[in-house]
């Protein structure tokens, strides 16, 4: 029986040949951050850290994205306002502090990547939008398709992401480039810049990621074990593991804000709903994805 892993309805999860391949499985929705499938998506990953079989974990989406973001359909990232126990139970959103509280609960979910002991390799394809990228940035190693989107259009009304290894990844200037607009950036070019590790043909994607879990999956877990933490600790040394408090607090301060766009989503998502909300929040930006000068990058 798993130790762990409780249910297994909004992800699969197997291991063979010393790789635990999760998958994130709400295709339907892009793979968006539920409440369920962040519960079970931290089960997951604490039980292939438990297991002696496992020596490398391969993160990846079913359908069409790796993960297009919270789910705001639902309660976004954390528990449900109201109810019968509304007078025991502090709100989500009362004030600044429940704002931060509620997203600390959802993010000591999803910020357990960093502190597991086995690696873990994201494999990105389709769209890897805000809450996708807080997966995936924060996994030891990105892989990317080519053609894939990656960034964090809620920047533009929503808040800051609050999680945040995006200057870890590619430094300050682009990460701020990409966080002020709200644009998104393709694989190959997110490859470029350093938000990603590398990038390949979709079609190729899957078989590279695979080659590189196993290839790590051969060297013995506790090697590979130290070798993360002693990057990681390098990392923390450098103020990681405090911002990612920071950037929470830093978010539930940003959805504070009274200013136009912010206001205009709101009203939208009380009354005509999701799809309105994110037309108008886009729509002034046009086309959205970052062109980037690969003569000033340099070539792959």
């Amino acid at each position: 029986m798993p130790r762990f892993l409780k249910s297994t309805e909004a992800l699969t999860f197997a291991v063979e040949a010393a790789v635990a391949t999760i998958t994130l499985n709400r295709p339907e929705r892009h793979n968006a951050l539920s409440e369920l499938l962040i519960d079970e998506l931290h089960g997951a990953l604490l039980e292939a850290d438990a297991r002696s079989d496992v020596n490398v974990i391969l993160l990846q989406g079913a359908g069409k994205s790796f993960c297009a973001g919270y789910d705001l359909t639902g309660v976004y990232a954390g528990m449900a306002d109201g109810g019968e126990d509304a007078a025991t139970y502090r709100s989500t959103n009362a004030t600044i502090d429940d704002d931060c509280w509620g997203m600390e609960l959802t993010q000591r979910k999803l910020s357990i990547i960093p502190q597991l002991h086995k690696p873990v390799v994201a494999k990105i394809h389709g769209n890897c939008l805000a809450g996708g990228t807080d997966l995936a940035l924060s996994s030891d190693i990105v892989l990317a398709a080519e053609d894939c989107r990656i960034g964090f259009p809620a920047a533009r009304a929503n808040g800051t992401p609050p999680s945040n290894y995006w200057m870890y990844h590619c430094g300050p200037q682009w990460t701020k480039r990409l966080l002020f607009t709200g644009d998104t950036i393709l694989g190959r070019d997110a490859a470029r810049i350093g938000l990603v590790m590398d990038c390949y043909p979709r079609d190729s994607l899957d078989s590279e990621a695979l080659r590189l879990a196993r290839r790590i999956a051969l060297v013995d877990a506790e090697l590979v074990s130290a070798h993360k933490r002693v990057v990681n600790l390098a990392m923390e040394l450098a103020g990681a593991t405090t911002l990612q408090r920071l950037a929470t607090e830093l978010d539930a301060r940003a959805h504070l804000s009274r200013g136009p766009r912010r206001t205009r989503f709101r009203e939208d998502m009380a009354g005509p709903g999701l799809r309105t909300a994110l037309k108008n929040r886009d729509d002034a930006f046009g086309e959205s994805t970052v062109t980037v000068n690969w003569a000033a990058v340099g070539s792959k």
